[in-house]
């Protein structure tokens, strides 16, 4: 034994948590992993995982899933999302949001709330967006940001995406730090998964001949998950070590995801040994969570060939 080893302490460890979701309100200049290896401490297991990246500068909701709850998580980041925003007209940046360089400045103080609006309108609806150069998509297997961080150009492909909200606040003017006159405006807006706000800001300000990006992003939502159960690390990390994290269960966080069929025990008792039972009527075309008499989650069910068939088994633990 060395020197010290007896007097040595070992590291305090909180109970370790139960499967399910917690939703973090995610602070500012934190990546999405940084929140993500924070909730590995605080639940005590290293089966932890996200839905759906936030950049380091936004805020706002982040849907962590905890044990088996991780198998979610591929449906969750599938939902529609909410964001608040604001975007400057008047400036572009190499990342169509304000850590970026600042490429261009354009006199914006002629633009009035109306022609935003019109400009909005054309950015709202099923539209072809090219996501920004610097996102996580792969090109050859390599993220786009690290190709340009390596001094490569990149051109990504548009793709179809669904704002389905584009609500225009506030416009006000301001300017930048050498003087400049810009327009500020603020925005809420629900987009489909894979959708880039950045990119909106952008386009907004190539439509109205100025340039634009975003300058802050808070996430209000994720599907049916909100601010109003969201948990600030801070509030979760003051909880006494002898106390494991909430969560929301596996059963609520299906509900809240997914339409829901009511089981019978039989049905609860095939659907976990993988077996298909009858379809019920009317039966959705998406997959549904089937729960059990007691409140449980047994699995989530597709309907194939007639018959609804199990697409994830979660019960028996």
């Amino acid at each position: 034994m060395t020197r010290g080893t007896a007097d040595r302490q070992p590291r305090e460890r909180r109970p370790t948590a139960a499967d399910g979701v917690v939703v973090v309100d995610k602070p500012a200049d934190w990546t999405s992993h940084d929140v993500v290896a924070r909730m590995r401490r605080l639940a005590s297991t290293r089966k932890v995982g996200h839905a759906g990246t936030l950049d380091p500068m936004a805020t706002g909701v982040l849907v962590i899933g905890i044990g088996r709850a991780t198998r979610l998580l591929t449906y969750i980041v599938g939902a529609d999302k909410e964001y608040t925003a604001t975007v400057r007209l008047g400036v572009s940046t190499t990342t169509d949001d304000a850590e970026g360089e600042t490429l261009a400045v354009v006199d914006a103080s002629h633009l009035t709330a109306a022609d935003v609006e019109t400009a909005v309108g054309g950015l709202t609806g099923t539209i072809q967006q090219v996501p920004s150069a610097v996102s996580a998509i792969k090109i050859d297997g390599q993220r786009a940001y690290a190709r340009v961080r390596a001094g490569e150009d990149v051109e990504l492909a548009a793709r179809p995406v669904t704002v389905s909200r584009f609500d225009v606040h506030e416009v006000r003017p301001a300017r930048t730090d050498d003087g400049s006159p810009v327009l500020d405006v603020d925005v809420t807006v629900v987009v489909s998964s894979g959708t880039y706000v950045r990119a909106l800001a952008r386009d907004l300000g190539a439509t109205l001949g100025v340039g634009g990006h975003l300058t802050a992003l808070r996430r209000t939502r994720v599907g049916g998950y909100g601010l109003d159960v969201a948990r600030s690390l801070d509030d979760l990390g003051a909880l006494p070590m002898d106390v494991p994290i909430d969560v929301v269960s596996l059963a609520d966080s299906a509900r809240a995801t997914f339409p829901v069929r009511e089981l019978t025990a039989d049905e609860a008792r095939a659907l976990s040994y993988g077996q298909s039972i009858d379809l019920a009527e009317p039966q959705p075309a998406e997959t549904v969570a089937g729960i059990a008499p007691g409140g449980e989650l047994v699995a989530l069910l597709e309907e194939r060939g007639g018959k609804v068939r199990p697409a994830l088994v979660f019960a028996p633990a």
